[in-house]
């Protein structure tokens, strides 16, 4: 029987490997906050009350965008587009950062690390896989900052986002990105992700195997429906034995 030989595993974060604890609402509205507050205390003239919601309304209009031609906005981006119509077009680089780390400072405690990640991750450096992580994230710095809080980044010979790259998932260049930090062959490869566009689709374009993790992916759409992984799996537990399986097919 031939084998496949895979030697290298690609996860996703959001709903792969944490999930999220409550409703993002009133997260995200604290978050604003805390952000605008800090600005103000750099001395910018910021209404508390409106600020937030003009930040966050510009932000989901640029996120649309992001979706369409699958090109990365980053939220310094979003931003510094934002003051600058306020009046703001100088603001350093040092003050937009410390006023997101203070947004997402409250928008990382919504993420849990499910508690089969680190066993899952453990096993699989154990049977000799190298590891990465790929996420659609519109800040490098929080996902690097989330994957040290959950002690998982030292299973990945790399991290890359979408803010860090350009690319969002599932255009095939951040998997091609991804596979070149191994120099790996695509068939020696597998995408691990909850969703079946990003995750799946992206990665089958590249020729990847795919494994789609259903615990927290939702129904399937009617144009999801054509998207077949070489795998499912109900928790990252069952993936140390369908790596297995995906070896010998």
């Amino acid at each position: 029987m031939a084998r496949n030989f895979l030697r290298a595993v690609l996860f996703d974060l959001g709903g792969t490997l944490m999930y999220e604890r409550a409703n993002w609402d009133s997260v995200i509205a604290h978050a604003d906050e805390a952000l605008t507050n800090y600005l103000r205390g750099e001395g910018l003239e910021l209404n508390l009350s409106t600020f937030p919601r003009e930040f966050r309304k510009r932000l989901r209009k640029y996120f649309q965008q992001r979706e369409q031609d699958l090109l990365e906005t980053t939220y310094s981006f979003v931003l510094r587009d934002v003051l600058k119509d306020k009046g703001y077009g100088n603001i350093s680089e040092s003050v937009l950062r410390n006023a997101l780390d203070q947004l997402f400072a409250i928008t990382q405690t919504n993420w849990v690390l499910e508690d089969d990640a680190l066993p899952t991750l453990q096993k699989l450096e154990m049977d000799g896989y190298r590891m990465g992580l790929i996420s659609n994230a519109g800040d490098d710095q929080d996902v690097q900052q989330l994957a040290r809080r959950f002690g998982i980044a030292k299973y990945f010979d790399f991290i890359l986002t979408s803010a860090a790259c350009s690319y969002r998932k599932p255009h095939r260049r951040i998997f091609e990105l991804a596979l070149s930090n191994w120099y790996f062959l695509p068939s020696e490869g597998v995408m691990v992700g909850d969703n079946l566009d990003a995750d799946i689709r992206g990665a089958e374009s590249v020729g990847l195997f795919t494994v789609w993790l259903s615990r927290r992916a939702g129904k399937r759409t009617e144009d999801q429906l054509t998207i077949q992984p070489d795998a499912s799996l109900s928790s990252l537990s069952e993936l140390p034995a369908v790596l297995d399986r995906l070896q010998v097919q």
